[in-house]
């Protein structure tokens, strides 16, 4: 058979995108500005952490538009076992015209997991509640879908290893809703192309848990996704994404690429700039009190001319939101970057307007900073960004009310009765210490659950009228914010997404 000569009416292969609005914060990289992003051209990624918890809230606020709606009844058309669930979910959570703003949210179940019954061997299986399950996946079908509908661009999803009870729920519904890319960062995702190519089938899927007390840190413990029990047995197949692994050294992208088993399609390569979270400094330091100062040098950048010679497409992330840097990383052979900062100050994305308008302000003065701190309940480096009341004020900080109401980082351990406990720094110090948790790890612990929901303009309000401060992560490199902003007209206080995106192609002329 002939191959197709240039000419031809073949269909041809569209290339990756050269810029990748990253999956930042908590709703922040929301499926509006995704889908801006995508219709350009270009890749547009959602946030795929916490939509379980945004969507309901987002249905008690009387589901503006109508868009989570209109999502949940696609879920129950494509999938009908979904449809009883998804009216159950609705009853449960939609207020015609939203709660009053100074009611609480309803909660949603926490990830709490239970036993089900698996393969024969010597793990034990556990999943979440059947509520929760089906309300991971609507809430990620419906993200994706929103994001995609009404073009033919390219999305993606981007999830943290770290958050691992939910990750195969949430991954199964983005790919439910035929999300083109996946996006993984904070821990090693090695799991994440067999998982993808097993629930592309609709095979059943198992994850280790991380859970202290075992012989090694995790392994006896895994949760696993069944979807033959959610949607039935005759399901076609699904078109398996892409699937980038969020790397910060060569020695990790060269361990993912060494075996086919764990090998990605390709890399974002972050450096310390960028935010959220980070790995931590190569070489740790510590102040005259012992505690870890931390500070990054040259040692801590990857190698990019080695993550290059792994032969697979790669992005380049942190301060790489201006063309001249745009430039340089296709010099070094990358496909383009990755951009966050930029993009999470942009008028589209789902930060809370008048915390967009603070930080704005202080980046036009050239005054806003943004500090590496250990606050995450993980242990990782995160960046805070230093806006007036907010968690990254110490008088906020101190008075609030230390709780653990959602969970998403949460750490296992073996409960007394040889299940599974749920601990955090960021609770209570004697519920934490009470479940085998070491005091000191609380020292300047905050709630990212609550913090980042308040920066996305939901947050919690506590039965005494104490509403959740928000916590905002940022990266450090403000010029292509402030250069935007001071092209803009009288009286528009931000720019788009969309002019983010012509401004960034510049680099390419």
């Amino acid at each position: 058979m002939s191959q197709a000569g240039p000419n031809s009416s073949a269909p041809k292969i569209r290339p990756d995108p050269m810029i990748i609005s990253g999956g930042m914060g908590v709703n922040i990289s929301c499926w509006i500005m995704a889908r801006v992003v995508s219709m350009m051209g270009e890749l547009g990624v959602v946030s795929g952490t916490a939509l379980e918890i945004v969507y309901p809230r987002v249905l008690q606020n009387g589901d503006p538009g109508g868009h989570v709606r209109r999502a949940f009844a696609e879920l129950a058309r494509r999938q009908p076992a979904f449809a009883g669930s998804i009216t159950r979910l609705l009853d449960k959570y939609y207020i015609e015209g939203g709660k009053s703003a100074d009611k609480p949210y309803k909660a949603v179940p926490m990830g709490k997991l239970v036993p089900v019954e698996g393969p024969a061997g010597p793990d034990s299986f556990w999943e979440p509640v059947r509520e929760l399950q089906i309300l991971t996946i609507a809430s990620n079908f419906a993200e994706v879908w929103l994001a995609k509908e009404g073009h033919t661009g390219q999305v993606g999803i981007n999830f943290l290893r770290k958050v691992e009870r939910p990750l195969l729920w949430a991954l199964y519904g983005a790919m439910l809703a035929g999300a083109n890319y996946v996006v993984v960062g904070a821990g090693s995702p090695s799991e994440l192309p067999g998982m993808i190519k097993e629930l592309s089938r609709h095979a059943a899927v198992s994850l280790p848990l991380k859970v202290y007390g075992t012989r090694s840190g995790g392994g006896d413990f895994r949760i696993m996704i069944r979807p033959d029990t959610l949607i039935g047995a005759q399901a076609a197949n699904l078109n398996p994404p892409k699937f980038l692994a969020i790397v910060s050294s060569f020695g990790l992208a060269q361990a993912l690429a060494s075996d086919p088993a764990t090998r990605p399609y390709g890399f974002v390569v972050e450096g310390p700039e960028a935010g959220g979270h980070s790995a931590p400094p190569a070489k740790m330091r510590f102040d005259a009190k012992g505690q870890p100062v931390l500070v990054y040098t040259e040692e801590d950048n990857a190698d990019i001319g080695a993550i290059a010679g792994l032969g697979l497409p790669f992005w380049l992330a942190g301060s790489y939101a201006r063309p001249v840097r745009l430039r340089q990383a296709l010099a070094q052979g990358a496909c383009g970057v990755q951009i966050g900062t930029a993009a999470a100050l942009s008028g589209q994305s789902g930060m809370a307007p008048r915390l967009r308008a603070r930080a704005l302000k202080l980046a036009a003065a050239n005054e806003l900073v943004v500090t590496n701190a250990l606050v995450s309940p993980t242990g990782f480096p995160f960046k805070v960004a230093q806006i007036p009341e907010t968690i990254s004020d110490q008088t906020v900080y101190q008075n609030r009310k230390r709780v653990c109401d959602i969970g998403l980082l949460q750490a296992n351990y073996v409960a007394p009765d040889g299940g599974l406990g749920y601990r955090c720094p960021a609770e209570p110090i004697e519920s934490f210490t009470a479940k085998g948790g070491r005091a000191q790890n609380t020292a300047g612990r905050a709630c990212l659950c609550n913090g980042l929901l308040a920066a996305t303009g939901l947050p919690q309000v506590r039965a005494d009228g104490y509403v959740e401060p928000a916590i905002i992560t940022l990266g450090e490199d403000f010029q292509t914010v402030r250069e935007l902003l001071a092209d803009l007209p009288p009286g528009q206080e931000t720019y788009t997404i969309g002019k983010l995106i012509m401004f960034l192609r510049q680099g390419t002329t």
